[in-house]
């Protein structure tokens, strides 16, 4: 892609206003109560700085001259941890108003330096520099072409993807909008599958936020990439009810479901449509039966494992119906529900009709080479 793009933290965006707790009684002198004093990131802050490590942007953490050593000890310390460069601001001599480091980046970098205070003449000389500015929730920070003004720490990744996007200029380069539990994000994340700067693929990948207004951010993105089954709520287990009736959303999912729905041209992946079946473990057998019906001669055979949905545990009843489906023993038993309820991913392993009373929180981890499945509601 060519050049590459720097961000610089302000600390007034990273800082809990009243990050600043007092310290215990009987201190005296004022170092010893800096020292003592805490300091906290606010609100939204660390979930910021985890998702821009491993974004593959360039990013720095900088302060003004006078911080508090507590202040400015705790910033530096966060930077390490995050992998991030640490700048802190001298004050200007002469004509020299930015750090040198910040000079030579806007020469070969996309530049960006992200702040909600007030400091005209910094913010000038980094326009000077060809750096766009980012201005949370400060509306008096001069209006410009390079400046950009947000309410939330929150709007600051979309924003940057936009004005990346933007930047480049290139018909090709997509962004991707993901929603998904913080465990698997952080997964992808640490593998590098997250770029915030496209690529070699062109791909620009940002999260959606709940917090937000989705229909502003769906309507950025060009696709969406999701994890439905890591927004359900709850299920209805009624085996009479076909999915998705029955199946409750966050509202966050829920909202994107009903975009969807009404932007029938807008990509998602996977569509709804096809996720809904692999939630239910007897649709998804009688998938796998439909696709025996692809076999072609001198070509291995396609077939679904033998399988039959118990409604109860009569030992009488299923000593009937195991024979008449191809079934025994040993077998696995699993509940028809395949995700998004607590004991979806339970199984026991039964050898005898005894083990059918057995409970389905009893985990099986010794593997055997039974291929025989019972799925039941």
């Amino acid at each position: 892609m060519g050049r590459s793009a720097r961000v610089v933290l302000d600390s007034s965006v990273l800082l809990a206003p009243s990050a600043r707790i007092g310290g215990g009684g009987g201190v005296t002198g004022e170092e010893e109560k800096e020292d003592a004093a805490q300091v906290a990131l606010r609100p939204g802050a660390e979930a910021l700085l985890r998702r821009l490590r491993y974004s593959n942007l360039r990013v720095a953490i900088c302060h003004p001259e006078g911080l508090p050593t507590n202040e400015s000890g705790f910033l530096e310390r966060t930077a390490n941890m995050h992998c991030f460069g640490y700048i802190p601001l001298k004050p200007p001599s002469g004509s020299d108003l930015l750090n040198e480091l910040m000079l030579e980046w806007s020469t070969t970098n996309s530049c960006f330096f992200v702040s909600s205070r007030v400091d005209e003449v910094l913010l000038s000389e980094l326009q000077n520099n060809n750096w766009t500015v980012i201005a949370i929730d400060n509306e008096y920070i001069t209006e410009s072409s390079r400046v950009i003004h947000i309410g939330m720490l929150q709007e600051l990744l979309i924003t940057l993807a936009t004005s990346i996007k933007r930047e480049i200029g290139s018909s090709s380069t997509l962004l991707v909008g993901y929603v998904m539990k913080q465990s698997r994000e952080d997964d992808f994340a640490k593998r590098g599958a997250f770029p915030l700067y496209p690529s070699k693929n062109g791909l620009i990948f940002v999260p959606l936020s709940f917090e937000l207004p989705l229909a502003s951010q769906l309507q950025e993105v060009d696709l969406v990439l999701h994890k439905i089954t890591d927004e359900i709520i709850n299920i209805d287990t009624n085996p009479s009810i076909s999915f998705p009736k029955g199946i409750s959303f966050s509202m966050g999912m829920s909202e994107i479901i009903r975009f969807v729905e009404d932007h029938c041209d807008f990509c998602i992946i996977d569509p709804f449509k096809n996720i809904y079946p692999l939630l239910n473990r007897l649709q998804i057998q009688e998938i796998l039966v439909r696709l025996e019906g692809l076999n072609t001669e001198g070509r291995p055979k396609i077939r679904a494992p033998f399988y039959l949905k118990a409604e109860n545990f009569c030992v009488s009843e299923l000593q009937k119906k195991l024979p008449e489906a191809n079934l025994s023993f040993p077998l696995i038993v699993k509940p028809q529900v395949a995700c998004g309820v607590a004991d979806a991913h339970n199984m026991v392993a039964c050898w005898l009709y005894l083990y059918f009373h057995v409970s389905l929180n009893y985990y099986l981890t010794t593997s055997f080479p039974a291929i025989y499945v019972i799925t039941m509601s």
